[in-house]
């Protein structure tokens, strides 16, 4: 396996962990922002307030998306035993 092999592997494996984690970190992004927006206006200041509702949102959306992951996984998966 010569350099250029090995750095396109590594590329790789690095978008699709990108894009498998994208969605999920996303909802999190998203859903911290509103709660802050929620607390900033009515001044409720505790800081353990966003968490539940971020954990709640990231696991749904991993459920929701699973095959769609689960699906990526494989390919990317298939390409490696491959050797493509």
């Amino acid at each position: 396996m010569d350099m250029s092999v090995a750095l396109d592997l590594g590329r790789e494996a690095l978008v699709t962990a990108l894009l498998i984690c994208a969605p999920v970190l996303l909802i999190g992004l998203i859903v911290g922002l509103v709660i802050s927006l929620i607390q900033a206006v009515t001044q409720i200041q505790d800081q353990t307030l966003s968490l539940v509702p971020k954990i709640v949102a990231m696991v749904g959306v991993a459920v929701l998306l699973l095959p769609w992951l689960a699906q990526r996984i494989a390919e990317y998966s298939q390409r490696m035993f491959a050797g493509a």
